[in-house]
């Protein structure tokens, strides 16, 4: 019987091609959902996915020849980790192929807001011509706070110092990490009291749903840009409009939403969706921040290494 491998999301060619080197026959599916998936889930030795599936006890007790699991970027929200390990299902995930990616995008929808790109761009193409009203404001010489140390976060940090940025940082479960030019706060008060911008970095958990809360607003000192790249449920959308319509939010992108896409949001969602996209200090985009090809080819190649690694222990 042939050793198959499950690959539910887009990957690198050089996957598919050092999993057949392993031995294994890989079926590439990566539209499948996940009750298509559980269907034939028996079938599989290996599973690859990012979003698409998710790996709950009733996936892992159906998936009766599953021996591991690889993540294409972030986050292990999508798996019950906790019941792997009882199963002894090896899994791994891959943070460090997008965080420059992710960084990247962040600091592109940063500097748009700034300088309102966008905003001018949609403009000119109605033949509106305003340079006054499009007067941006320079990164350069401004504080942002990074929340969150993990590979994006310490991505974006170094790009924004590189940019002349005073960044402070916080994270609850790192400390020590001495980055060049980047201060380590040992609580959110320093950043709540002098960012201008807040991006946040950190996994999904249910420390982090809604961590971006109306208090957590309500203890900022001055009008701020918001940025969230993670996960949409860390920042609470409807705080997040009342916080631009109110001024205390200066403009705000995001890359990850509460519910998404747009067809999966109920329509209290998908009302405060269209009134945000309405917005000329709001920018949102698809969940592309680690969507680059340089990244796809990264995280292949270290989920790769990693499977190998452990099928060779």
């Amino acid at each position: 019987m042939n050793r198959k491998v499950l690959v539910a999301a887009p990957v690198h060619p050089l996957l598919i091609k050092g999993l057949q080197d392993l031995g294994y026959d890989c079926q590439y599916l990566p539209n499948i959902t996940n009750d298509q998936a559980l269907l034939k889930i028996e079938e599989y030795e290996g599973v690859i996915t990012s979003t698409r599936l998710n790996i709950d006890k009733q996936f892992i007790d159906q998936a009766i020849s599953l021996k591991w699991v690889g993540r294409m970027g972030s986050g292990m929200e999508i798996m019950d980790t906790t019941y792997a390990d009882e199963k002894g299902i090896f899994y791994c995930s891959s943070p460090a192929g997008n965080a420059h990616a992710v960084a990247e995008q962040a600091l592109g929808m940063l500097l748009s807001l700034q300088h309102k790109i966008l905003q001018a761009h949609l403009e000119i193409k109605e033949h509106i011509w305003r340079r006054e009203e499009n007067r941006g404001i320079e990164i350069a010489g401004r504080t942002a706070g990074i929340i969150g140390m993990g590979h994006n976060g310490t991505a974006f940090a170094r790009m924004l110092h590189s940019m002349g940025v005073q960044v402070l940082a916080y994270d609850k479960y790192k400390t020590g990490y001495q980055e060049p030019g980047i201060e380590e706060c040992n609580s959110l008060r320093a950043i709540q009291e002098r960012a201008e911008i807040l991006s946040f970095h950190v996994p999904l958990t249910r420390e982090t749903t809604h961590y971006f809360d109306r208090e957590f607003l309500s203890q900022m000192k001055q009008p701020f840009v918001l940025l969230n790249l993670s996960r949409g449920p860390v920042v609470d959308m409807e705080v997040l409009e009342d916080g631009l319509h109110s001024g205390r939010i200066f403009a705000a992108a995001l890359d990850v939403w509460e519910t998404e896409p747009y067809a999966k949001m109920d329509p209290n969602m998908q009302q405060r969706f269209d009134r945000l996209m309405q917005l000329p200090q709001f920018i949102g985009t698809p969940h592309i921040g680690g969507y680059t090809q340089n990244a796809l080819v990264k995280m292949s190649q270290i989920v790769l290494d990693k499977i190998s690694a452990f099928l060779t222990q």
